[in-house]
């Protein structure tokens, strides 16, 4: 059985991006799906000076772990200030230090949400434009505008054209997944 990694790039308990994942694997159940938490990767904020004094984190070699033990990635940015998570950013810091391309070019459904009309599209744009350089191999990508209007705990995504987009997306990450 595939295994699909899947998290949000947020350490929000509360996270939104985390509900919309968990919902996306739901429709997952041909695969194994295993979760991380970045609140399980934590490290201190890269800089040069602290990379040659200590190395790199022992965190951010086991996040590269997880992904090289992943078949796919199942993803939802966080946005804070029209960009990523501090969080995640600096787990993308670490992470390309240890390994260039640590997203190891496994087939990724890369989302985003937000309580705002644009559903996190900042984010989803820089992680579309800058992932590739990291390895990333983004083979489908769905943003849910309006969080708050548009999802509804255990009912997950009430406006039936958005879920209907999610399907499709999903569908074609599953496809890849199956056939590569």
């Amino acid at each position: 059985m595939k295994t699909i990694l899947a998290f949000a790039g947020s350490t929000s308990s509360t996270s939104i991006n985390k509900q919309l994942v968990a919902y996306t694997t739901s429709f997952l159940s041909d695969f194994e799906v295993v979760w991380i938490d970045l609140n399980d990767f934590e490290m201190p904020i890269y800089s040069a000076d602290r990379e040659t004094e200590d190395g790199i984190p022992t965190e951010a070699v086991l996040f590269i772990d997880k992904i090289r033990q992943a078949h796919g990635i199942v993803l939802s940015l966080a946005e804070h200030n029209s960009n990523f998570t501090t969080a995640f950013k600096n787990t993308l810091d670490w992470s390309s230090r240890a390994q260039k391309e640590f997203f190891q070019h496994r087939p990724m459904l890369l989302m985003s949400t937000s309580p705002g009309g644009f559903g996190g599209g900042n984010a989803m744009a820089l992680g579309q434009k800058i992932f590739p350089k990291f390895g990333g191999n983004i083979v489908s990508s769905f943003s849910l505008p309006s969080f708050t209007a548009n999802f509804h705990g255990k009912k997950g995504i009430t406006d039936e054209a958005l879920k209907s987009e999610l399907l499709e997306k999903i569908d074609v990450f599953k496809h890849y997944l199956l056939n590569s």
